[in-house]
């Protein structure tokens, strides 16, 4: 069987007689295509999962910040030994671990986007083959079926009941039917039938390539994270900038002191406000995630996906695919209206030949009931999700012809047929039941199923993926609720996620019965859980429904019916074998087709989230309590108390070395919202608290020390309330406590510690601390500190919950 297309009414006697001519195009020749390659008619738009190297290392080095300390480190090479420019140093190497991270993620990305990467079939030398699109020349002949995207610009060459989606492009959600000499847009997708199109334009040259790029690749995910810490760099940048001012005028102009340990204070003052390693920890916490993934067979197409789906709490599911794997099996075939199994068997064959491109169910099909060679397709309708069915004309090598559909039995048969309460006995079984059913209409008929006589159910049985049931009693432990949303009956469906476990599958809703009114389908979605016979733009607006009432939403899926909505949902999830349709719009890619990898992404998306508030609020708190200090500075028109030496050990010990750890650490709690309050609600009081206690302890000790060496002994001490303060805020923040973060907050502790008690880290550091009475003062002042700021973080979580 080889004809495909529909032949007239007229021709169908001759047709019955002697078999159809096809004429197969070619394609190129490998000459030809070498020719082409040779003068640059080559798709090479680059479609690229993550920056390039040379976009890595410029984006890490050429900040805005880093300028700001390279000048001022350059500054420190001449006027100060060279512990007072350990500072540039630190940042050459955050700036080296961030590139590094950010390069390991590259090849991870790069990697699993080579791995997921769809292959167009092209014709050359009349031999069809798989090539990367990067490899399509102009002038390729490039075969068509349900699910692929048309990844170049060209015209129509050949149409088999070809059905084209162009919504991504055009916004219009209706297929649109192609026929030779058609144009095709690249960014569209096939949704029914198949052909072959020649490529008339490719690369850079194709605007619709470009457009279709854009809105497939480069449309990021929403980071509340990234805009969060953009807007805290902002506010800091307007703080940092006039107080540096001041700072630089007091030391220099007003006080009357060595000219290089004026310029060394000053510096020592500005250096400390920078939050230098939060976007370096944030990059870097991105890229682990990425990395941790991809060993799980994950691709991230856009690295902020992973907190998208961390703040989910709404997860449409497809079933097909994602709670069953892809496959089925032919259960049990039941003859209606006195027809015989064998004569049913053949047409089930003749069906099953009669599409090129058979979706899972007709694959069944195919498998179980082998072809009648002597029956000839004179006429197929391929499957269309929003149809529900497809159809097929026969020669059938007796002189009789006969027309067939097979679908959705509650699609095919009137409402209360008798037929279908046996359909619905099997459905509440789990059980997947397609209609075989004659009709006398065209099959191009719009109502060529109004006349349809049932003539068999095909019972099929799906297989439930072994990990579904564990992975929808995490969402239901995490508060995240799972609306399964599938084109099939919705008892079936119903029945499938009762096995599961699924919370509520027990209210099934058939989607023809949805209100179309938003909010009122908003109300029904939060009402209930499993939904059938949805079409594609019903899943699309079901997805705007949910959203309209606040939810995040994630979708997955893998066929064509699930573009439209995982192209619209906060997070769209493809699975590797799904459709090149739904992986080109999808964030994430499961590769490895399990659903079980989901938990690994949301639990990765909060252990960032989550530890990036905590070392933000550490970097945030030395802000502030900078800041303070130099206003406190300038206007007492004292010296500043600190050297750079000072504040990196500072810096090193209670907010860079922790940091790291715990940007890395484990953390399931759940993502909440209003990243910019929480942080600041906590850095703001600590800065403050920072700030008062250490300039308090320095005052005392102006006041106590005097002659040679004063102003050494009076930063001592200011160091030493400091560091203990800053030690209180890590505490706070490693909270709640395990066995490793309380030996991380002791290491750094003891590090200081051996400062203190070494001599040549004494004169290293230039800090010593000099009698008794002072330095148990700056102790007492830092407790008092410690317990003011348990108190003031204890009353801003009551009075200003985020």
């Amino acid at each position: 069987m080889t004809q495909r297309a529909k032949i007239d009414t007229d021709d169908r006697e001759t047709a019955a007689e002697e078999p159809p001519v096809v004429h197969h195009v070619a394609g190129l020749t490998s000459a030809e295509v070498a020719e082409r390659v040779a003068r640059g008619e080559v798709n090479d738009v680059p479609v690229r999962s993550s920056r390039s190297a040379a976009d890595i290392v410029r984006g890490n080095v050429f900040t805005r910040f880093n300028a700001i300390i390279g000048v001022l480190w350059v500054i420190m090479f001449f006027v100060a030994p060279i512990q007072d420019s350990l500072f540039g140093f630190v940042i050459v190497a955050n700036t080296g671990i961030g590139i590094i991270q950010e390069l390991r993620a590259k090849k991870t990305l790069d990697g699993l986007a080579v791995i997921g990467e769809a292959k167009p079939t092209v014709r050359r030398d009349g031999v069809s083959t798989q090539v990367s699109t990067s490899e399509i020349v102009l002038g390729d002949l490039i075969e068509l079926g349900p699910g692929d995207k048309v990844v170049v610009d060209g015209e129509v060459a050949e149409a088999d009941n070809l059905e084209v989606d162009e919504s991504l492009l055009t916004g219009e959600a209706d297929p649109v039917v192609k026929k030779p000499g058609d144009t095709m847009m690249s960014g569209s997708f096939v949704v029914a039938g198949g052909g072959a199109f020649t490529a008339t334009k490719v690369g850079r040259e194709a605007y619709a390539a470009q457009l279709a790029e854009e809105a497939s690749r480069f449309t990021l995910v929403h980071s509340e994270l990234r805009s969060g810490i953009s807007t805290i760099l902002k506010y800091v940048t307007w703080m940092m900038v006039p107080t540096a001012i001041g700072l630089i005028i007091s030391q220099l102009v007003v006080k009357d002191t060595n000219l290089k340990d004026s310029l060394a204070r000053t510096v020592g003052g500005i250096v400390p406000m920078i939050p230098e390693g939060l976007v370096l920890l944030t990059s870097v916490a991105f890229a682990i995630g990425v990395i941790r993934l991809g060993r799980k067979q994950c691709l991230v197409q856009e690295l902020p996906a992973i907190e998208g789906l961390a703040r989910v709490d709404v997860v449409c599911l497809d079933k097909t695919g994602t709670l069953t794997e892809g496959g089925m099996d032919v259960t049990e075939l039941r003859t209606l209206d006195g027809n015989g199994e064998e004569y049913v068997r053949k047409v089930l064959g003749a069906l099953g030949e009669s599409d090129p491109h058979p979706n899972a169910s007709l694959q069944a099909i195919i498998d179980a009931y082998p072809d009648a060679e002597e029956w000839r397709c004179t006429e197929a309708l391929p499957f269309s999700s929003a149809r529900k069915y497809s159809g097929a004309a026969f020669s059938e090598g007796n002189g009789e012809t006969s027309a067939w559909l097979l679908g959705a039995p509650d699609v095919l048969l009137k409402a209360g047929d008798p037929t279908l309460d046996e359909i619905d006995h099997l459905n509440e079984q789990g059980l997947r039941v397609l209609l075989l059913a004659r009709t006398t209409r065209e099959l191009d008929d719009p109502e060529v199923a109004e006349e349809a006589r049932p003539s068999a159910l095909v019972v099929l049985e799906q297989r439930l993926r072994p990990d579904a049931a564990d992975t929808l009693a995490y969402f239901a432990d995490q508060n995240v609720a799972a609306k399964v949303i599938s084109g099939d009956n919705a008892v079936s469906v119903g029945a499938v996620a009762g096995k599961l476990g699924l919370p509520g599958a027990e209210n099934t809703v058939d989607a023809r019965r949805l209100p179309t009114d938003r909010e009122e389908m908003a109300q029904a979605l939060d009402e209930n859980a499993v939904f059938g016979r949805v079409t594609p733009q019903q899943k699309r607006d079901m997805v705007g429904a949910l959203q309209s009432h606040g939810h995040t939403v994630a979708m997955t899926g893998d066929g064509v019916n699930d573009v439209l909505a995982l192209k619209d949902a906060d997070i769209g999830v493809s699975m590797g074998s799904g459709s090149e349709a739904t992986r080109a719009v999808a964030q994430i890619v499961l590769l490895n087709n399990s659903f079980a990898t989901l938990p690994s992404v949301v639990a990765e998306g909060r252990r960032v989230i989550g530890n990036i508030t905590r070392v933000a609020t550490l970097f945030l708190t030395k802000t502030v309590y900078s800041v303070l200090l130099a206003i406190l500075v300038v206007c007492s028109q004292v010296e500043y108390p600190f050297l750079p030496r000072h504040l990196t050990l500072l810096s090193t010990l209670t907010i860079g070395v922790p940091a790291f750890f715990l940007a890395l650490a484990p953390n399931k709690e759940r993502a909440r919202p209003n990243f910019v309050k929480r942080v600041m609600r906590y850095a703001i009081p600590g800065g403050i608290i920072a700030a008062a206690a250490t300039f308090t302890t320095y005052l005392v000790a102006r006041s106590h020390y005097s002659g040679t060496g004063a102003l050494d002994a009076e930063t001592s001490a200011a160091t030493l309330t400091l560091f203990l303060v800053s030690m209180w805020v890590l505490a706070i923040v490693a909270r709640p406590y395990t066995w490793w973060r309380i030996a991380l907050v002791a290491t750094m502790g003891g590090a200081f510690l051996l400062v203190l008690v070494v001599p040549w880290l004494q004169d290293f550091f230039a800090l010593k601390l000099v009698g008794v009475t002072m330095p148990w003062t700056a102790v007492a002042i830092a407790a008092a500190g410690g317990l003011i700021l348990e108190f003031a973080w204890r009353w801003v979580d009551h009075r200003f919950p985020a």
